[in-house]
């Protein structure tokens, strides 16, 4: 085997093993699992979904750490560095401690010289769920990568599963409308045990795989529920109610519905994982999450959302939308080459005055060019204007330096745009000048 010391070595690794044929099943890496003896002693809570999957995953850690439980995490992608991926006790793991376990993924993987292909994404999950299940927690929270049934996630029996909203992405490999990518997400499930639907609006086939399948099926609107007011909110479910909450740290109304559906996940598990009203409260008032409408206050206020389909573009347009008035509103935006853009833009661009369109570090985005030139085949508004950058970076220096200190820059699209803001640190702005 090649010498291999750094984590950014093993990545390379992961890169170039690359299957030329992949049968999409989940019995290699079941295999290479059985290999390593992998297994879990403590209680798992899988989140599937097209969006909300890492705030739903952040308010389950921070409810559980303030209940006094040592929780691990599992989220993807990362926005800087790829440690960013797992926590353990609200932690980034190190380094080290990766590198460690990609090690023992490529013995099992080779064990005996009979070779089991794994894909990149595959190799990094297996090492990953060996670095929680030796860290001695108390809950495990694994976020599903894409999909659901075929994820690598999904070679664990989860105890709790949690379904979130379910949109149109990633088409080319889950299907062409809601009800075949809401299969796919079903494949989480188990028989007897609870699955989390907070979709106010599910799929059919996610109800009835769960008929099939006998699993406790806690709907939205059904089994548990939320209401409020401008100053609180309140929570009910099979024999439980929080009231009088604090809305939570992560911003926007669309947040309600994810910790809607953990209150339930927990709620589901209260038996094994009993939790307080208390770390409830707490849990939600502290919860962080980069890059989910994050809002960093500044002249001009800078916004980071890693909206990248429609339905996300639209929740972050409406919180957009409720943050009040700015004189001019900036975006940088860039997105992967199979993304449907045009209904992306259209919903946004009422709101957006200047346009900053990004190239981004892999061969699988879009350039800025592409984009500006989608852009202008629908675009409707005279009076905005765009421009093509070649990197985040650049496209933030030249909206700070067309922005008057009270407008906002909104960075949007893929978590390398945010990551490409982020990577030198939260960047506070100061811009130069006010224009006549």
């Amino acid at each position: 085997m090649e010498h291999l010391t750094t984590l950014a070595d093993w990545l390379a690794h992961c890169e170039r093993l690359h299957p030329k044929s992949i049968d999409m099943g989940l019995d290699r890496v079941r295999a290479v699992a059985g290999r390593m003896g992998l297994k879990f002693d403590c209680p798992v809570i899988t989140v599937a979904g097209t969006n909300g999957k890492g705030s739903t995953c952040a308010m389950l850690e921070a409810i559980l750490m303030e209940s006094g439980y040592r929780t691990g995490v599992y989220t993807s992608p990362h926005l800087v560095h790829f440690e960013e991926r797992c926590r353990v006790r609200g932690d980034i793991v190190s380094a080290t401690d990766l590198v460690a376990n990609f090690a023992r993924v490529e013995s099992a993987r080779c064990q005996n010289g009979d070779e089991i292909s794994l894909t990149y994404f595959e190799f990094t999950t297996l090492a990953i769920l060996q670095l929680l299940a030796d860290a001695k927690l108390d809950v495990v929270i694994l976020e599903v990568g894409l999909g659901g049934r075929l994820d690598a996630v999904n070679i664990l029996d989860a105890d709790c599963a949690v379904i979130t909203s379910i949109d149109l992405d990633h088409m080319e490999l889950l299907g062409n409308d809601r009800e075949a990518i809401g299969f796919e997400k079903a494949g989480i499930m188990r028989a007897g045990r609870p699955v989390i639907v907070s979709d106010p609006v599910p799929p059919q086939s996610v109800l009835d795989h769960a008929a099939r399948l006998g699993a406790d099926l806690w709907r939205f609107g059904q089994d548990f529920n939320f209401s409020g007011d401008k100053l609180q909110w309140s929570w009910a479910g099979r024999g439980r109610r929080y009231a009088g909450l604090a809305y939570p740290a992560l911003r926007g109304a669309n947040q309600l519905v994810n910790a809607s559906g953990v209150l339930a996940a927990l709620t589901a598990l209260r038996g094994r994982l009993p939790i307080t009203a208390q770390a409830v409260r707490n849990g939600l008032s502290l919860v962080e999450l980069p890059g989910r409408f994050q809002i960093i206050p500044g002249q001009p206020t800078l916004v980071l959302d890693v909206a990248h389909n429609p339905h996300s573009v639209a929740a972050l347009t409406e919180n957009l939308d409720a943050m009040g008035f700015y004189p001019c509103t900036h975006a940088i935006f860039g997105a992967m080459a199979d993304k449907d853009v045009a209904p992306m833009l259209a919903r946004i661009s009422p709101l957006i005055d200047k346009w900053y369109f990004t190239d981004l570090p892999t061969p699988r985005a879009a350039t800025g060019q592409a984009l500006l030139a989608r852009w202008q085949a629908g675009n409707s508004r005279a009076d905005a204007t765009a421009h093509a950058c070649q990197t985040p970076e650049s496209a933030l220096e030249a909206a700070v330096m067309a922005a008057n200190p009270a407008d906002r820059i909104v960075v949007f699209g893929s978590f390398y745009t945010v990551g490409g803001i982020l990577k030198n640190g939260v960047p506070r702005l100061s811009a130069p000048h006010l224009s006549d």
